[in-house]
Formats: structure tokens, sequence, C-alpha cells
């Protein structure tokens, strides 16, 4: 980037509050946590979501961040920053961005769709970087924010661009369009992901469309729906499979066991091409790919030398347990350098351990000289206090002389030759390289040894039902997030720490062991013991718990050992029965507890709270109103009573979304942050968190009469296949799930369930699904759903979650 801070004042025609000057501006953030932040750095305090990046603008200074856009200047900071205010801090970014793609010149590609879009920008930009030196959107940076970032990227040595664009509802696409600026465009697969959004199909394609209004050309799958909303000047690349007016007409397909052959015809010329996939949307995506390279004039045979090589891509940061209590980030299949810096960020969001290890290869397609390239990355190394680093490749052995703590091999090999004297253990280790090195063995050679049975946990899905439920609070009202019981079978810690990078107000677990695993883990949020045992309060003291305290016996246990230890203002929680009937102070005892509470200064209410019975079910919505009132009314006594003011909160997740009045002071926010809802319009807007996946150990065909499992409880009808999946009743698995009731999803196609569950294994029916032995298989995730599963048990999701056993490996991964 090449913008001075004045620059950038004339650009977005902002109000100047500051001393002048025309510093250079090397870096781009929205991100107050990250730790890349520096004098060099403008900061864009974005809003919404009920979230307001102003609040941190103090903290930023002290860490010499010394510009800033704004709506407003926060107060006493006048003067202490340059700042620039505009009327919204979010369009400024991105007509700061729109501004300086127009000051390049250099091909464009577009791509947005349903499906498919990051993997064909990723596939594109294998296939063109031998002639190209590419700049791409890092991950699926495709939002209204992911954007401008990704095209802020832009260097001078840059010559070719591939940049995705995602939208989720009308009137967004034209301000990604100004930003992006394509030449060429593709759209990929329509399908029905944020149909929410629009009234229609035609209305989303319609919107998709308007990114293509100035390009030279856009490529498509032939659709008489997509053609309607084509702009006049833009020429038109279809292909399809049937239609032979089609620009690239695929004329024939046929599929062997890892590869698809087709034979298409363009400009009048046949030609054969081997793809090394076998399902459909990487197929379709192929073609797409294919459709660029045709435009582009590469003939046959670099296509198909070019082609054969592509690889699956794996689009997520993933969180592994390593050996030696190590947690491993696994980001072994890609190496640039904008998405180097988003894989730092993640590791300070995600680590697991004080010492924080990097193992990088060397880097690709960056734009700039190695001199600087890697000057920057030592930069990088050091702002983030990276303990200990590992370069493997030719090149960037040139860190040698820039940093300590490091060691350096010439190739992966050499480095796995040499992994038992690196001595790892207990530290986080960020493994990223480019895909020639395949650092995947460097991943495996670190990873815990486990079975194949894993629950993956999408953290952008927690982060976004988080944001989701924030939404719907008044901008005073604080958040507490339940993580109990192993964080509703998703994973306690990891969990925990993602929230905490989301600055969550409280934690809730159910028993003090939960709280002391977190806070002897790292976590510094308060954490509340929701429903502690008298025997563990010395423990709650000593780890900096905070105590639901809901009866007196348990109070006058505490306050003698509270008075014991001398303490002064500890922090409890004093929980009101208001008609659940479970725990808590009822109204006859109000006036003992206010009695109690009066008679000590070793404690302070720290908050009031209660629980509401039937807030999911407005059938009662009745009670839950006079719960509500009555919490009112004992409250309002305890704080007239004893002078405190202290958090009051009564809601937990159903509760934020159907009784909005009782906000009070906090909400807590439980099943709902794991992507549940028991509203079927409000489930549409949450994002699935947790897949439970298996594979097939093996398959074996079984004729008419034969049996499969225990007790004979199914009997072959018929010839069948039958695949065994190693996961059964001891992982969480139900033994009612079994016998016809349930199925997993093998290769997108239902597979029943036959027989018994087992204690470590099921068998399903794979009769009509084309699968092999190492195949994946779904056992709950977005099909089928754990809702689904729940209605067709008579019981409900937060069994079906808090069921998987511990000894199912958790991954966690950011897309």
């Amino acid at each position: 980037m090449n913008l001075n801070i004045l620059n950038i004042e004339s650009i977005l025609n902002s109000k100047w509050n500051g001393n002048p000057t025309g510093e250079i501006i090397d870096t781009i953030s929205i991100d107050s946590r990250s730790l890349q932040n520096n004098e060099k750095t403008l900061f864009f305090a974005l809003t919404g979501n009920n979230n307001d990046a102003h609040i941190y603008i103090k903290d930023l200074i002290t860490k010499g961040v010394r510009n800033f856009v704004v709506t407003h200047i926060p107060k006493e900071l006048e003067g202490k920053a340059n700042f620039l205010v505009v009327q919204n801090t979010l369009e400024a970014l991105q007509q700061i961005a729109a501004h300086y793609r127009s000051l390049f010149s250099f091909p464009i590609i577009g791509v947005t769709g349903s499906n498919g879009k990051t993997i064909v920008k990723e596939w594109l930009n294998f296939l063109l970087s031998p002639d190209y030196n590419i700049i791409r959107s890092p991950k699926s940076y495709n939002s209204q924010v992911g954007v401008p970032l990704s095209v802020l990227a832009i260097n001078e040595q840059h010559n070719l661009g591939i940049f995705e664009a995602g939208i989720s509802t009308v009137s967004e696409m034209e301000k990604l369009q100004k930003i992006i600026q394509p030449t060429i465009g593709i759209l990929t697969n329509i399908g029905s992901a944020h149909d929410e959004g629009f009234t229609s199909q035609e209305e989303k394609i319609k919107e998709k469309m308007l990114l293509f209004k100035d390009s030279k050309v856009v490529i498509y799958q032939k659709n008489s729906s997509v053609e309607q909303f084509i702009f006049p000047k833009t020429k038109a690349i279809s292909w399809s499979f049937t239609d032979m007016t089609a620009a690239v007409f695929v004329s024939k397909k046929e599929q062997t066991h890892d590869n698809t052959i087709i034979e298409y015809c363009y400009n009048g010329s046949i030609s054969t091409l081997q793809i090394p996939f076998v399902d459909d949307a990487s197929v379709e995506n192929v073609i797409s790919c294919l459709s660029v390279l045709l435009y582009l004039e590469y003939d046959a045979k670099a296509i198909q030398n070019r082609i054969e090589l592509l690889y699956p891509i794996e689009m997520r940061l993933k969180v592994k347990k390593g050996i030696n209590n190590c947690s491993l980030i696994d980001d072994s299949y890609s190496s640039d350098f904008q998405s180097l810096k988003i894989a730092f960020d993640f590791l300070e969001s995600q680590k697991q351990h004080q010492k924080k290890t990097v193992v990088l290869s060397d880097i690709f397609q960056s734009g700039l000289s190695n001199e600087v390239l890697y000057s920057k990355v030592s930069e990088l190394i050091v702002s983030n206090n990276i303990s200990r680093f590992i370069g493997i490749g030719e090149t960037i052995s040139t860190l040698k002389t820039k940093l300590h703590h490091a060691v350096f091999y010439k190739d992966t090999n050499e480095f796995l030759l040499h992994v038992e004297e690196l001595n790892f253990e207990n530290e986080t280790i960020l493994i990223k390289g480019a895909r020639s090195f395949q650092f995947e063995e460097i991943v495996a050679a670190l990873a815990e040894k486990t079975h194949e049975t894993v629950l993956e946990i999408n953290l952008n899905a927690i982060s976004h039902n988080f944001n989701f439920f924030k939404s719907k609070l008044k901008p005073t009202t604080k958040m507490m997030a339940m993580v109990k019981a192993f964080g509703y079978g998703s994973g306690g810690f990891e969990i925990a720490k993602l929230l905490e990078h989301h600055k969550v107000d409280y934690l809730g677990v159910a028993f003090a062991d939960e709280g002391i695993s977190l806070k002897t883990a790292g976590i510094k949020l308060p954490i509340m013991v929701l429903n502690p045992e008298n025997t563990s309060f010395s423990a709650i003291i000593q780890h900096q718990l905070e105590p639901e305290i809901y009866s007196l016996k348990g109070l006058n246990a505490f306050l003698k050992i509270a008075e014991q230890k001398n303490l002064k203002d500890f922090p409890i929680h004093i929980k009101l029965d208001t008609g659940m009937h479970r725990l808590g102070f009822e109204t006859n005892t109000i006036d003992d507890l206010i009695t109690t509470l009066k008679g000590s200064q070793t404690v302070k209410v720290k908050s009031i709270l209660s629980h509401m019975a039937t807030s999911d079910d407005l059938q009662h919505k009745d009670f839950a109103e006079y719960q509500i009132n009555l919490f009112e009314k004992l409250s309002s006594q305890l704080m007239d009573e004893l002078g405190i003011s202290p958090i009051r909160h009564i809601l937990n997740t159903s509760g934020i979304s159907n009784f909005p009045q009782a906000q009070y002071d906090m909400v807590r926010l439980g099943i709902g942050l794991y992507g549940v809802s028991n509203d079927p319009e409000e489930q549409k807007y949450l994002e699935n968190v947790g897949t439970l996946k298996s594979i097939i150990s093996q398959i074996r065909t079984i004729q008419t009469g034969e049996s499969v499992g225990y007790g004979r409880r199914f009997i072959a009808n018929k010839e069948s296949r039958i695949a065994t999946i190693p996961i059964g009743y001891a992982d969480g698995i139900a033994r009612s799930w079994g016998n016809g009731v349930g199925f997993v999803t093998i290769k997108n196609k239902k597979a029943p369930i036959l027989g018994s569950v087992c204690m470590d294994m099921l068998m399903v029916d794979v009769s009509e699904i084309d699968c092999k032995e190492g195949d994946s298989v779904v056992i709950f995730g977005e099909s089928p759903t754990v809702t689904f599963m729940a209605e067709q048990l008579k019981t409900i999701p937060y069994e079906i979650l808090t069921s998987i056993s511990q000894r199912v490996k958790r991954v966690f991964y950011r897309e």
C-alpha cells in the first residue's frame, strides 16, 4: 500500500482531527485484538451487531496505533491520535478499497455463487500461477468487510487478481462490485444458501449478476434464469452437459474409480480432459476453471497437464490435539503472506499454551521481493511474540540473520528426520506451508494418534451464532455464555478461548471443576459456577471463581470459609426461585437472606438471577411473565434493602428471543451458541456448529435371509451391501437410534442404520450408494441435524450433544 494518511483524508472527504502528517499507512486493521497493530496501522472502528470498536481505541493508542477512522472521537482522546471522522466507517473502508483498486489496471477475476466460490478461486490460483503473479482473497474473505481487506493487499508486482464475493441479501453486491471491479466474471453453482435474504431465486441471481455489470466476460453454467441478467456489453461463455448451444459443451462424461473423463467442444474443436475427481460438485467447479483457461486461450495439452494436478482444497484452519500436550493449528495447504497474517491472529485467539511455535515454508506469490517479504515475516514473528520459529525451504533461510530462537531445514524430509530432537511439548504449534512442501506429513507426525471418529467444531459458526444473539440485545446488556458440560459437548477450553476473544462478559459452568480447568488453562474471564457444592467452596475461592448461592445453608457455609480466609467483597451470585422449583431462594426465605447478607462484609452480591421454566414455549407465556414479574419484585426488594446495584439476569437462549423486555443487565446464552433454537424460523439464521464424522471400516455383501448385528434384529429381504462404521453407544450414539430409526450420510445420501447400535460400531445399508472403505461418514451435522435426531428419539438436542463421549476427538476449525 502506498497511501499516506493525508491521501486517505482526501479520498474519504473526512473531517480531520490531529497533527498533519504524510506518514505512509502500511496496514489496514479492523481487529483491535490483533498483535499486528502498530504505528503504521490505520484502524477502522466498525460498528454493528451490537459491537462498537470505538471503545477499544484508548487501548490501541497505548499500543502505539496513531491513526483511526471513526464516526466520533471518544471522550478524552481528542488530540491523542489522528482521527478521520466519517459518517459510516464500513462505507469508508469500502470507499478506500474501491479507490485503491482503481489504481491498478491488470485483469481481475470475480467469483460469486452459492457454492464453490473458494474452491474455484483456489484452483484458478493453482492453474494460473505459473504465468501470473496473483493476488487473491485469503481464505473465504468474501463479505462486505472481507472483500475490501482482500483488495487492499494488492501491490505493484501483482498482474492478476482473483476475488470472491458473497452476499446474503439485496443491495450488497453493488458495493462489492465497486471494490472488485472484475474484468472476468465467474458464476458458480446457485443453491439454497442465504435464500432467506431474497424473495425469490430470480432476485438472488439478479443481485449476484450485478458483480459483472462492467466485466468483459462472464462464465456460467447455461441457464435461462441467469442469461436474462447478463449485461448487454458483457460476453457470455456458458458451459453445459445437455445444451449443445453452450460455448463449452460437455458431450461425454465417464467415471472411473478416481477420475472423471469428459469430452468437450469449444470453438468447433473437440478435446478430452481427465479430471482427478468423481463427485459432481468438484467436476462442475473444474469445468468453470476449464472455461476460464479456454477464454485465456490455453491449449488442450496445457489444460490437461495442469488440471490433472488439481487437489482437494482444505479451506479451514483446524485445531487438533498434538503429542506431549501440544495443540496444533493445521494450515498445511497454503503459504501466502495475507493468509499468514490471518493465521497469526488465529494462533493468538486459540493458543492453549504460553509457548507459541510456528512452522513455516517458503512463501510464494507475495508480489514482494524476498528481502522485503521476509523482513515483513520477521516483523510478524516479533510482534506476535512467537517463542520458536522453524523455517522449511531454500529462501526462508534468509531469516537466519533476523531471528533468534529459529531453526531451518531445506525441506520437509529433513525436518522429519530431526523432529524428535526438537522436543515439542506444552506449546501451540502453527503449521503453515505451501502445498508443494506436503506439510500434512508434519501434522501427521505431531498429531495425537486417535481413531478416525471426530467431532468437528466450526468456530466461525460459534462466532456467527454469538453475534446473532448479541444483535438482539440492547448495547448495555451484558452476555454470559454457557460452557458447562464440556461446552455442551463441543469442547470447553477452545470455546471459552474464542468467547474470550469476542470479549464476552461472563462464562457459566455447572460445577467448580469445570471452572478450575478453564482457569488453569489460562482463561481470564470471570466464571460463574451455577451449581457449586459446599465442599468445593475453598477451591472456588482459590481459583477466583464466582459461586451461585441458592440456599441459606450454602450461604452460611460460604460465609464461614470466607471469614476464615479474611476475604472482603468476594463476588457471589444470588439465585432466586421464581417458579422453576429447582434451586434458589424462595419468597419466604428472602428476609433471612437479607439479614444474613447485612451481617457480612466478606462477600459482595455481584448479580441476582433466576431461571425460566417455559421461555421456549409460548403456550406458557403467562407463566413466563409471572416468573419475570416475581423476579422483578424479589430482586428489587434485595437491592433496596441491601442498598446494592448488582447485575440482574433471568433470560436464557429462548428468553433472549421471546422476552426481550426482560433483558435486565445480562442474559445467559446457552444452546443457541451451539446452533440450536426451539423456533424453526430462528433456526434458519443459526449455523451448524458440530459435525460428528467417522469412516467406513469395512463393506460386505449379505444375501437374502442373512442378519446383521446382535439379536438378528435386521434380516435382509434382498442382497444388500452393508458398511460398518467405528462408532457406537460408548461414543454417545443412542441404541434407540438403530434398527432403521436413524441414518448416517455418505456421499450426500442417507444410509439407514441396520440392527442394533453396538458399543463401538454400527452398521448401515449402502446398497444404493457408490462408496468404498475409508470414505467419510457424517453421523450428525447438516444431515441429520441434532434437532431431527432429538425429535425422532423423543428427547432434546442438549442430550444428543452432551452425550458424545470424551474419547471422541474434537477438531476445531475456522473457515
